[in-house]
């Protein structure tokens, strides 16, 4: 049996989702492939809780329900105030999952690769503004960097380019990659106003407290840059041309959806192009999904199109690509 140990630094949403999935689905790992995984440190906003022998992960999550706090982890149990670098830099471990949004959070994956620490994340900015010096040490130091999660959530769009068509040569991506977004357009669509929409997004947990990263477009572009980054070449995020969805005409949106056509947030990635705009859309485009569906079309010279589509956003769709690249991690030939 092989294990694997985790610092797992983030214990919001997605860093419960991710501790539930390891919990619950601990048999099937060691099924599947011959896997333990242990989680042997838990850093929240609060507390670091730290066990080289591995976490009660069941405890764990009931005490961040009961307290919404690490800190009040209980007196059997050491806690630790340390952030994410000092953890980095003392946590013996194997693997480094960052679920934060800590936008600076590129100098401890730096750090932890430089160590010998493999890197999983599903916080975009890392990808989006230190790419090419995270891949440059993740190579030299022979230790995976993934981050499935940060596009489409667990939809494997970043293993599909980086792994599976290496034969092929991208021309370009499509993409609706905001599913806030796709979300407020269907419902305008659908006779709600953009504040009506927006409101209930927010209600339902699609969208964040303060929207406006998906709004403005930042979110999309973010997500284009990755792509870019994955299937041509390194991006400067400021040459991308953003476009959001604020201000937009309600009434000309039901208009063109009566017309039979749906207004979207598309991205469009070329060699040495990311544009997210607004455009119209045939009602049976593969581009012209409802609620919070993700989907993108990749055109290249030999397979033509495909389309892959599916879960943008959600908790437990956003740790299937965290843990599938945990498990990846696991092994450097043999999942990747």
């Amino acid at each position: 049996m092989k294990e694997i140990s985790l610092s797992l630094i983030g214990f919001g949403n997605v860093g419960k989702g991710v501790a539930e999935v390891i919990l619950n689905k601990r048999q099937y790992f060691k099924e599947k492939y011959n896997l333990e995984i242990k989680v042997v440190s838990i850093t929240d906003s609060t507390a670091t809780i730290w066990n080289p022998n591995g976490i009660d992960l069941k405890e764990a999550l009931e005490t961040k329900k009961s307290f919404g706090s690490l800190k009040f982890w209980g007196d059997e149990y050491e806690v630790y105030e340390l952030g994410a670098s000092e953890v980095v830099e003392e946590v013996d471990s194997d693997v480094v999952v960052d679920v934060t949004n800590d936008k600076n959070a590129a100098k401890w994956h730096l750090k932890a690769l430089k160590t010998g620490k493999a890197v999983v994340t599903s916080n975009k900015p890392p990808v989006v503004f230190s790419y090419r010096e995270l891949l440059k040490v993740s190579s030299e130091k022979d230790v995976p960097y993934l981050f499935e999660a940060t596009v489409m959530a667990g939809t494997p769009i970043i293993h599909l380019l980086r792994r599976a068509l290496l034969a092929d040569s991208i021309e370009r991506i499509w993409g609706v990659l905001n599913g806030t977004t796709t979300f407020i357009l269907n419902a305008v669509e659908e006779g709600m106003s953009f504040e009506e929409a927006l409101k209930k997004a927010q209600r339902l947990g699609i969208a964040e407290r303060d929207p406006s990263n998906d709004i403005k477009g930042i979110d999309a572009g973010y997500k284009g840059v990755i792509l870019h980054n994955v299937a041509f070449y390194p991006f400067d995020f400021k040459k991308a041309y953003i476009e959001g969805i604020e201000g937009i005409s309600e009434e000309k949106i039901r208009e063109n959806f009566k017309k039979g056509t749906v207004t979207r947030l598309v991205a469009l990635l070329e060699d040495g192009k990311v544009e997210i705009k607004l455009r119209e859309l045939p009602m049976n485009s593969p581009l012209a999904v409802k609620g919070t569906s993700n989907v993108a079309l990749i055109e290249s010279d030999l397979l033509g199109e495909l389309v892959i589509r599916g879960a943008g956003a959600g908790i437990k769709e956003t740790a299937s690509g965290v843990v599938s690249d945990i498990i990846r991690a696991s092994s450097k030939t043999k999942y990747l």
